[in-house]
Formats: C-alpha cells, structure tokens, sequence
C-alpha cells in the first residue's frame, strides 16, 4: 500500500533514499553517467515532485532496501521499498541536445551534460594539477575517470560551451548552466578559464550560469566573472575541520580555512547574500556538530551550506568507504533547513548553482518542511 507522504514524511523517505541509493535495472541512455567529476553513478529521478541525483551504481545501492524495475517509455515506475510499493517515480530522460554535435564534430554530450531536469552542467578542464599524485589528490575524485571511459574531452573552449549552451535552451528549456574545472597549475584556479567560458556562453544565450573553483589568489577575479555573465559562484570546502580535510584532500587542504572565509566574504559584497555557496560533503569524517557549527558561521556571511551526503565513487581511493547513515543525515538536514528559512536564504531565492538546483542533496526538502 502507498504511503501519503506529508512534508515530513517527504522529506525522510527522501533522505533515506538518497543516502541508500536505488536498485535498478542497467539503463542503456546516456543519462547514466559511469565515473568523472560531479554526481557520477548516479540517475536523475522525480520523486513526490522533486528531482533528485539519486546513486544507483554505489556499494550502497546494491544492496539498498529500494528498488524500482525498467520504466515506461514515458519514464514511470514504481518504487518499492523491501518489495513494497511506496510511490510512482519517473527517471529523467536523454534531453534532445544529445543528438547533435560542436562545429568542430564533438558530441554535445560529451561537452556537457544534464543535471537533475533543467540544469546544463560541464566540468572545463577535465584534469587537476593533483590528481595523478596519490599523496596530494582528493580521496573522492574521480575527474580523470571520464577520460579514460572516452565521454567527455580533456578541454572544452569556450566556443564548444556557447553552442550547447544555445542548442540546450532552445530544445530542452534548460534554466542554468554550472560549469566546474580542475584546478590548473596557476594562481588563479581556474578562474581565468572559467572567465573565458561565461564570456563566451554570455554572448551567445541568456542563461544563469554559476562557476565553481577553488578561491583565486586575486580576489578581483569575482568582479570580473560577474561582468562576464556569472551570477553565482561556488568555492567548495567539501570537509570542514582541518584534521579531516588533511586526510582526505591533502593538497587541497593547502588553502586553509582562513582563506576560504575571506574569499567567501569577498566574493559576497559581488554577487550578493546566497548567489556564493560551498559544497559539504557530509560522512567523510566530520561530525553533526562540526558541519552544523561552520553551517552557521557561513550563513551568517551570506554563504549557501549546500550539504550533500558522501556517495562513494569507483575506482578512487575511498570507493569503499562507507556512505553515511541516513539518520546522520537527518540530523544535519532538518536543523539546517530551519537555519536557511531563518535567514532568508533558501534554494529558490538562489539566482543559479548546485544549491538552486539541489538535486544532490534534500536540503530543499527541509527547507520547504520548515517553511509550512
């Protein structure tokens, strides 16, 4: 029998299955994502009217209690939990921008790709000055891995991001555009490249786009992407203490604690209160209490705390690592979706990013919960 799902009850079933992942039948479209950067081993799905990047290739989701069989040509199935249906759910399908190819021969998708059901999302420099070095790389990352299945390519110029970005509008009524790098070998992080990407894209389409890198040495480069066309920015702490970001990402530890913060608040007094927001990865090793604390520290800047759960990914060092537990998750999501809706700053008053599309994570859920 299904279940009637009230806010709170939405928003644990969706947590839950998030954090559990979903088994599934293999899909055949391209919409399913084998390794690389971003939500990878995953599958856009609507549930109870929210789309989630939901893990359907972890460890975890081999052996969660829900399951869903093949849908419809439509999309639909039914979800079952330990073979009970719980409710109708519909998988996002390939978007029509796939079909075509750059000026140059490439196909779009392997220039960017669909997020959640409206999100145009690229990484530009499909590479990191740490990746190949063990002792300095992030354990989690799997940039590289795209390459190597052949599905994306190492460099996308900045005409290749325009004309998907026009195509991806025009037929699929996609509504923003996130485009991410590794980091180069270069003081700026990345900015200079992703300056170069919105430019370009900004010319050729009207679209909300965020960009995402690590905080540059020059401060002045949030004045220059906001002139080129971005309208939020993302500069991701993944963990939050110092003795978990050291173990897990060391050389990305390099740049301190301190240094983020005066580059968030810096990057607040350019595009305003929630359009700057940072990635935490909740079950790496930090604690409830730890993440929630720097939640509101950041919050109170005027900085988005897009919390999302761990999700291990193959073929990286911490592929076995365990996901973290759906009631860990809980305890971070509801008392921060509280904190958001107290300060005015929910997803939906975002301008573009990660966290107004919150796919990744059931933030959003609590906060609408919070906000009845």
């Amino acid at each position: 029998m299904k279940t009637t799902l009230t806010p709170e009850l939405n928003a644990r079933l969706l947590n839950d299955i998030q954090t559990l992942g979903i088994r599934l039948e293999v899909l055949d479209d391209l919409t399913v994502r084998q390794g690389g950067a971003g939500p990878t081993d995953h599958k856009a799905i609507t549930i109870s009217n929210s789309t989630l990047m939901i893990p359907v290739f972890s460890h975890a989701a081999k052996v969660s209690p829900f399951s869903a069989a093949k849908p419809t040509k439509m999309g639909y199935t039914t979800l079952k939990k330990n073979g009970e249906p719980v409710t109708t759910i519909r998988f996002v399908g390939e978007p029509e921008f796939y079909k075509y190819h750059t000026s140059d021969g490439i196909p779009f998708w392997k220039i960017a790709r669909l997020h959640s059901k409206e999100v145009l999302a690229t990484t530009v420099l499909q590479n990191c000055i740490r990746y190949k070095d063990k002792e300095m790389s992030c354990q989690f990352c799997a940039i590289g891995e795209s390459l190597k299945y052949d599905t994306t390519i190492a460099y996308k110029k900045p005409h290749h991001l325009a004309e998907v970005a026009a195509r991806a509008v025009a037929l699929d009524g996609v509504k923003q555009f996130v485009m991410t790098t590794g980091t180069p070998a270069s003081a700026d992080r990345g900015a200079k490249i992703l300056f170069e990407s919105v430019a370009a894209v900004a010319k050729k389409v009207a679209i909300p786009i965020q960009i995402q890198c690590e905080p540059p040495d020059d401060f002045k480069w949030f004045t220059k992407l906001k002139a080129a066309g971005a309208s939020s920015i993302g500069m991701h702490l993944e963990a939050v203490t110092d003795s978990v970001r050291h173990s897990i990402m060391p050389g990305k530890a390099e740049v301190s604690l301190a240094f983020y913060f005066k580059a968030f608040k810096a990057a607040v007094k350019v595009f305003g209160k929630g359009n700057v927001s940072t990635y935490i990865l909740a079950g790496l090793g930090d604690t409830q209490q730890e993440i929630l604390e720097i939640s509101k520290q950041l919050i109170a800047l005027g900085v988005y705390p897009f919390v999302v759960p761990f999700v291990p990914v193959r073929n990286t060092p911490l592929a076995h690592h365990d996901a973290p537990d759906k009631a860990f998750m809980h305890g971070i999501l509801d008392p921060l979706g509280k904190a958001l809706v107290d300060a005015k700053m929910t997803s939906d008053t975002l301008e573009s990013g990660c966290a107004k599309c919150g796919a990744c994570s059931t933030l959003s859920n609590f906060e609408k919960k919070h906000a009845v």
